[in-house]
Parts: structure tokens; sequence; C-alpha cells
């Protein structure tokens, strides 16, 4: 009975100074709410990263080649002798740019890519009509496109682009294929590329030399050996200078990233972790005030018989119940900033809902730590001496 009854009064006293009580929890919501936002937003760009990675693949390698003296790039046929390595799949070289595309009178900027017809197992790609590139229109050089699903309905609308012509860069180029919706990965988007043979993008672009390629594992076990070879082929290229070239483990880049956002999610929450520790500085101050002025009605109620507990639970209640408050209010913020920050962003948010929960039971703790010296305070006093003040 008087456990509720505490509870009640300490109720009536927080509802009954309402802006002292927000005022006085703000820190707390600050806190709370700032915790939630960068601990959810941190989760949800580690998890965006390492699906980005998972749709590429954990078993494969990526070489950029920057080359050296007067080697500066690979030539295709360099490149293709990889993939008799022990523990290779298969070996994807990439030639990049960009170009506008044109058909009739609608025009796009796109990404373009010279690749071979490993590219598309490697991207899992999947055709919505037509056909993908082969070897042989590499080798003959052909004038042929396979489009991303955004260039063909920007340039196609409904219509089917396969067997229709398309100007890349005032170049007219057959289309012979159109991708399905993909989305985004590391390399950008999928669906504004296009994609040409890897011989003709040479000759499209006037470039030479292969300067980025992708080397796939049977499987994952397979890749430090296969890192190791691909290393010691290119050691040897480059004449020993390894600054020449650069091999990616997909797999070390997602630890990297899952490390590294998971300390800047550490360091800005244990930030936003002071703020609570100065709101519940801010509870004690003012339950400090809240004692003081409330010092003869402490002294009245004594000499009714209060005992010095019933005093101490009811001022720890209001402590708690400030806390409390401002962890529930700031929980709901802190959940709608991050809503709002997906939405921003364009990204799936992973709340943290375990650290909602901990969040709650800290601002929890927090009015629990900070009230016990207002709380014994009161529970002091001595009944004449309090009804002695005005």
């Amino acid at each position: 009975m008087i456990f509720f009854q505490s509870i009640r009064m300490a109720m009536t006293s927080v509802i009954g100074n309402k802006i002292r009580s927000f005022l006085t929890m703000l820190g707390i919501i600050i806190g709370v709410s700032s915790v939630i936002l960068v601990v959810s937003v941190g989760r949800s760009f580690t998890d965006s990263i390492t699906g980005q990675f998972d749709d590429l693949g954990t078993n494969q390698l990526m070489v950029s080649i920057m080359g050296m003296g007067v080697t500066s790039s690979l030539t295709l046929e360099e490149v293709d002798a990889y993939s008799h390595l022990q523990g290779v799949d298969l070996v994807s070289p990439t030639i990049s740019g960009s170009a506008t595309a044109k058909y009739g009178n609608r025009h796009t900027d796109a990404s373009l890519e010279g690749v071979t017809p490993n590219y598309r197992p490697l991207k899992n790609y999947r055709l919505r009509s037509g056909r993908f590139l082969l070897d042989i229109d590499s080798q003959y050089r052909q004038e042929v496109a396979v489009l991303g699903s955004e260039v063909a309905s920007k340039l196609y609308g409904l219509g089917n682009p396969v067997g229709q012509d398309i100007r890349l860069n005032g170049i007219s180029f057959k289309v012979v294929g159109v991708l399905q919706p993909k989305g985004s990965d590391l390399t950008g988007s999928n669906d504004d590329k296009v994609l040409i043979p890897i011989a003709t993008a040479e000759r499209f672009l006037q470039t030479k030399g292969i300067q980025s390629f992708v080397v796939k594992a049977v499987n994952r076990q397979d890749v430090p050996q296969v890192k190791a070879q691909l290393e010691n082929n290119l050691s040897k290229t480059f004449k020993n200078h390894p600054e020449a070239y650069n091999v990616f483990d997909a797999q070390e880049m997602i630890e990297s990233s899952e490390k590294t956002s998971a300390m800047m999610s550490t360091a800005l929450a244990s930030i936003a972790g002071i703020s609570l520790v100065v709101g519940g500085i801010g509870i004690m101050n003012i339950m400090i005030m809240s004692v003081n002025e409330r010092t003869r009605e402490i002294g009245i109620r004594k000499a009714l018989g209060a005992k010095k507990s019933n005093i101490l639970m009811q001022f720890m209640f209001e402590s708690i119940v400030l806390s409390t408050f401002g962890g529930l209010i700031g929980i709901g913020a802190g959940l709608g900033l991050t809503s709002l920050a997906g939405q921003l962003m364009g990204n799936p948010i992973a709340y943290a809902w375990d650290m909602v929960l901990i969040a709650f039971l800290f601002s929890f703790f927090i009015g629990l730590v900070f009230g016990i010296s207002p709380a014994y305070k009161a529970s002091r006093l001595r009944p004449i001496h309090a009804l002695r003040t005005d």
C-alpha cells in the first residue's frame, strides 16, 4: 500500500510541474535518442556494406593495376592466364568508362563497361530478354551491347530493345540483351550500365590493356592460396614493386568495414552517453531543489507519522519517474529519428532493439543512482526543524 502511494505521490509531483519536469528530463531524452540513432544507423551502414559484399561474393579477389614504369597494365591474355591457377573458378577483366546512350530523340548518361562472358556469373546477372555477350563478340570486336534495365527503360520505354540500334557517343551498336533489375552494389548501380565486348571497349574508349579484374575462387577456403599465387605472379610481372598493384580480399574488406563501423558507433554512443550522465546530474540538482522547497511538507508528513523510509521512497520514485519518462520519450524520439535517417539515406534501417532496452534500463539506473542523495537528505530532515521553515 505504501509502495503504490509513494508512486502516486511521485507521479503527482512530476505532472504538477510539467515544464520543470520536461526540462529536467531533456538531458535523458537527448542521450537516449542519440544512442539509439547512432547505433541503429551505424549497424544499418554495416549491414548495407556487408550485404553488398555478399552480393559480390566473399570468395572474390579484386585486383587493381596502378602500373610501374612502362608497364601500366596487363594484356587480356595475361589476365586470362590467371584462370589456370589452382583454386580459381573464373577470372573477369573489366574496362570501365562512360557514354551518352541515345535512341531516337531519347538519351541518357550511362556507365560503360567492357566485359567478358564471365562477368555474368560473377555478378549473378539474369537476362530479361535476349542474350549475354559471347567470346566471339570480343574476338571480332563486334559492336553489340547488353543494357541495364534502367537504360533500357529510359530509351525504349515498355518496348523490347533487343535487335534495335543504340548510339553510344555517336557510334551505332546493336542491342543483343537486356538485364533484369538488380539494384546497386559496391561498384555502383547495376541498372544504368551498358555492357560491350572487352576488346570493343579498348577501341571505343581508346585504352590499351587491363587495369582492373576480379578473380573468383572455387570457395572461401581457397582464397588465401589464390591470393598468394596472384601476388607472386604480379610481383614477377612488376619486378617486385608491390605498389604497382593491389589485391583486395572481399572478406577482409567486410571485416575491416565492420570493425571501423563498430568503433565509430561505440565512440559516438559513448559521447551520447555522456549526456545521460549530465541528465542524471540535472535530475539530482532538481531533486535537491525540490527537497529544499518542500521542507515544510516533509516536516508535516513526519509529524503525522511518516517514516524515514516513506520519505526516502517518495523522493527516490520521483527521481526514477523523471528519468524513466525521459528514457521513454527518448526512445520514441530515437526511433523516429532513426526512421527519418533511413528514409533520407534510402536504405532499410536495422533498429538497435537491444540498445533500446539498454538505454531504458540505463535511464532507470540513472534515476536510481542520482536520486539517492536528495532522497536521503529528505528522509534525514528532523520534523521540528522542517516545520520552522517558511
